[in-house]
């Protein structure tokens, strides 16, 4: 694992990384028993448009950043791929026959220089534009988060740290680009709150997994901004926190999915910057219920598709819990980084 992290996005295989690669189909007929490719090939995944009339395809980020447009390589390779090369969602339900046919693509375009423009180039969209279901997302999965907003939660019920994760969800319209604007819409609501989020896509679907298996079940990473209207949140509709968390456009994501053996979490901070000033700043150590942990439990008597997204929690220095509290407004830029992914770059922007 640590050989595959060293040539991340080189697209240089190893003599162990071409062996899988040769044996993937021979080995799908056992595919349950061992890691999916994902796990050992470190791969930048994005959904791009190249200009503004064209519709969105996947590509792959190279070092450099050009960018592979997977379906125009495949048709140059006279290539037959398994997935839509125009849905990420598409990609991530092939397994590792696609991510096999992906990286050799890739290597390929890299090699012979016939990559496509940079990301500065095109628009670069949601890696998965609209997703098939609610994202999942995990509330209070850091000690000092919880802490920090006993005081300010205008819900005085949970006193004590809970013993199991906390869930709940984020609805499809939620899904917002790397860099697009966030509406604000101050009829609605004028605490707009930041919270910077590590993500899991599900790459193998599944009910009541393990721990100790869980891990076999990720795609990859991405970073996310769980973008919160307090008002809505915390005193409207019972308390309860679907609403103030789903509105439209809060819940930007990217700016690329980088697979399970490109990111080493031991290593990985999670990060806000509002109009350039650190908000927020943690390790995923700190994070209490760590990422196979979440996965069995939400999974327990519920199933877990291909393409589901998991957003892991938000730690401390949310706007809310300042003194005094600090929301955005219009013109205000929010940066969510992740290290070993990437940053998002949000501009908040009033409506009408």
């Amino acid at each position: 694992m640590q050989e595959n992290r060293r040539n991340f996005l080189k697209l240089g295989a190893t003599s162990a990384a071409v062996s899988v690669l040769g044996q993937a189909n021979a080995q799908e007929t056992q595919i349950a028993a061992i890691a999916p490719l994902a796990a050992k090939l470190g791969l930048r995944l994005a959904t791009y448009s190249p200009g503004k009339e064209d519709k969105p395809r996947v590509g792959v980020v190279l070092d450099d950043g050009r960018i592979v447009d997977i379906g125009a390589e495949a048709q140059r390779q006279k290539l037959k791929l398994v997935f839509d090369p125009d849905s990420m969602l598409s990609l991530i339900d092939s397994g590792d026959q696609g991510v096999a046919q992906v990286h050799a693509l890739a290597q390929s375009a890299a090699s012979l220089k016939s990559a496509g423009p940079t990301v500065q180039q095109v628009r670069q969209l949601s890696p998965i534009p609209r997703p098939r279901a609610n994202i999942y997302a995990v509330g209070w999965n850091y000690l000092d988060h919880f802490e920090e907003g006993k005081a300010a939660r205008f819900d005085k019920v949970a006193k004590d740290y809970p013993a199991n994760p906390v869930f709940f969800t984020k609805g499809v319209n939620t899904m917002n680009g790397p860099f697009d604007t966030i509406p604000f819409d101050a009829s609605n609501s004028t605490l707009v709150d930041w919270e910077a989020e590590l993500a899991v896509i599900i790459g193998r679907g599944g009910r009541n997994i393990s721990e100790d298996k869980a891990m076999h079940h990720v795609f990859g990473y991405v970073a996310y901004n769980d973008t919160t209207a307090r008002d809505i949140q915390q005193k409207r509709h019972g308390g309860q926190w679907f609403k103030g968390k789903s509105l439209d456009g809060y819940g930007p994501m990217g700016p690329w999915i980088v697979t399970a053996a490109g990111l080493n979490l031991d290593s990985t901070r999670i990060i806000c910057r509002v109009n350039g000033v650190e908000k927020q700043n943690a390790s995923y150590q700190q994070m209490y219920f760590k990422i196979p942990r979440v996965i069995a439990e939400l999974s327990r008597g519920m199933t877990l598709e291909a393409g589901d997204i998991i957003t892991t929690g938000t730690p401390s220095g949310v706007g809310f819990s300042r003194t005094p509290p600090e929301f955005m407004k219009p013109g205000d830029v929010m940066e969510t980084e992740i290290t070993g992914i990437g940053i998002l770059r949000n501009t908040i922007k009033a409506e009408g």
